[in-house]
């Protein structure tokens, strides 16, 4: 439905976290779980190419880069049975962690767990950092129990340590398919060992 070269074209711009690297990443992730589950490989395949296509765009709006994202994945696979099309929109319409869509159908359960597992093990954590430098936040800091996630969009003081508290830490138990929970738990005992040792080491623990 699209080429990796049409895709890579429609990235200009995006940021470290959720650049093309990202995109090829999650496609990688996206085709294993697809074939192990019986999805249509051919629908994740264009939802996984296309699922942040408008994230630069909308980056600092407001506006759900999800939803849009799902508008302009349509404008881009016009001509293409309308079905097809739909399934492709609802996929990355439904991906997003903190949307409120979920996802209904097997494609696009595949493409939140491939998503989702982009932003866990030893890549989420580097992808935190890459978004925790873009904000200038501190590398380490104490989640208080009284601290509430807010807005993040321009939070220094919401560290990679707080991102990992508030979305990072449950995204395994999200899990919708076999396939993706497999692979979550690893990647998941990883990320917890790694923010463990690094508190002790910023405490002079370890």
């Amino acid at each position: 439905m699209i080429t990796l070269e049409g895709a890579r074209r429609l990235y200009d711009g995006a940021d470290a976290a959720h650049d093309f690297d990202h995109v090829l990443r999650v496609l990688a992730l996206a085709e294993r779980i697809a074939q192990a589950e019986g999805a249509d490989v051919e629908i994740v395949r264009a939802a996984a190419l296309l699922h942040d296509v408008a994230r630069a765009e909308t980056a600092g709006t407001g506006e759900c880069h999800a939803q849009a994202g799902a508008e302009r994945a349509r404008e881009v696979l016009c001509g293409h049975p309308p079905g097809r099309v739909e399934a492709v929109a609802h996929a990355i319409a439904a991906h997003r962690f903190r949307g409120s869509l979920a996802p209904a159908t097997l494609e696009a359960q595949v493409l939140f767990d491939a998503d989702k597992l982009d932003a866990i093990g030893a890549v989420g954590i580097a992808r935190a950092y890459a978004v925790g430098g873009q904000r200038n936040s501190r590398l380490w800091a104490a989640v208080s129990p009284d601290y509430t996630e807010g807005d993040l969009s321009n939070e220094r003081d919401h560290t990679a340590v707080h991102e990992f508290v508030f979305k990072l830490s449950r995204l395994t138990d999200g899990m919708h398919t076999e396939t993706g929970r497999a692979i979550a738990q690893e990647r998941h005992a990883y990320m917890v060992a790694f923010f463990q040792r690094l508190d002790q080491e910023v405490r002079g623990e370890r």
